[in-house]
């Protein structure tokens, strides 16, 4: 594209670029596919004669849109071969992330997990609708159906979500403080303090995608959850640190061992006590762990 740098489509494309990841990102739950989404939304783009489009913006969203549901499908089939647990692809938040409600929220991997169980075009029209506030007309014109068909949808997908996401409301200063406990208790190996921190119906999910060892199912309850963990570190006989910082809008752990790093670990807080773990190994899905942000407010 560099070639192109004083091309209007290029300029309209970068000015929008953020917004079209994200659709892509939340669409998908992977950063390296919501790039791929993005690189064929550019060629498509840059085919288009400006001079007929009315809303660049509208145009551009509908494109990856489009291209995002055709990669939805074909991505079904490698979750179904998946080995174990299939985490979203974490990415780094600036903090101030979080003080959007919404788009945090939307960003978690408890929500994304449940837009997991949507079918592709329930997701895209949710996305749009709940996440971006689009219009019935545009979400229309980009997911190839009537408006009263969206609307319909539209419903159907709300319901479904509203009954499964995860409401908790916690205190910033309680959070701090559990965070704190739990990094405590993960650096020092301290079962007892992992007891304390956790709530009762704890879920730790964990992703190695048959490359890194993970559990291969679901962990639940306090006890199981920090056995695991303590097991699991102790295995090791290596140094563990746990570096603080913000993935998908919420807090989450950098894991490092001897240095290296493991694994990315999102937490979720709830009533000053954790109430879920979703820690990812794939190597795969770490590439965008160690560099910049990729989302802003």
């Amino acid at each position: 594209m560099s070639e192109h740098a004083t091309h209007p489509a290029t300029e309209s494309f970068v000015a929008h670029r953020d917004l079209l990841f994200t659709v892509a990102y939340e669409m998908l739950g992977s950063a390296a596919d919501a790039e791929d989404v993005l690189q064929e939304t550019w060629l498509r783009w840059d085919k288009v004669d400006l001079t007929q489009v009315r809303d660049q913006r509208a145009y551009l969203v509908r494109i990856t849109t489009r291209q995002a549901l055709n990669r939805l499908r074909t991505m079904k089939r490698r979750k179904e071969a998946y080995v174990g647990p299939w985490l979203p692809e974490p990415v780094l938040t600036a903090p101030d992330v979080a003080e959007d409600v919404e788009l945090a929220e939307s960003l978690s991997m408890a929500l994304m997990l449940v837009l997991e169980t949507l079918s592709p075009t329930e997701r895209a029209v949710f996305v749009l609708r709940e996440v971006f506030d689009l219009g019935y007309d545009e979400i229309a014109a980009a997911v190839g159906k009537s408006p009263a068909a969206v609307r319909q949808i539209a419903h159907r997908a709300r319901r479904h979500v509203d009954a499964r996401r995860p409401r908790e409301e916690v205190s910033t200063s309680a959070t701090r403080t559990a965070l704190e406990s739990f990094q405590r208790a993960v650096e020092t190996g301290d079962l007892q303090g992992l007891l304390d921190v956790l709530a009762p119906e704890v879920v730790l999910l964990s992703d190695g995608g048959g490359i890194k060892q993970a559990a291969r199912r679901p962990i639940l309850g306090a006890d199981k959850v920090a056995r695991f963990a303590v097991g699991a570190m102790r295995k090791t006989g290596a140094e563990i640190s746990a570096e603080l910082t913000h993935v998908n809008g919420s807090p989450a752990f950098l894991l490092r061992v001897d240095g290296e790093l493991d694994g990315v670990m999102a937490v979720r807080v709830g009533d000053g006590r954790i109430t879920g773990l979703y820690y990812v190994r794939n190597p795969h899905k770490l590439s965008r762990v160690g560099g910049e942000t990729a989302f802003t407010r």
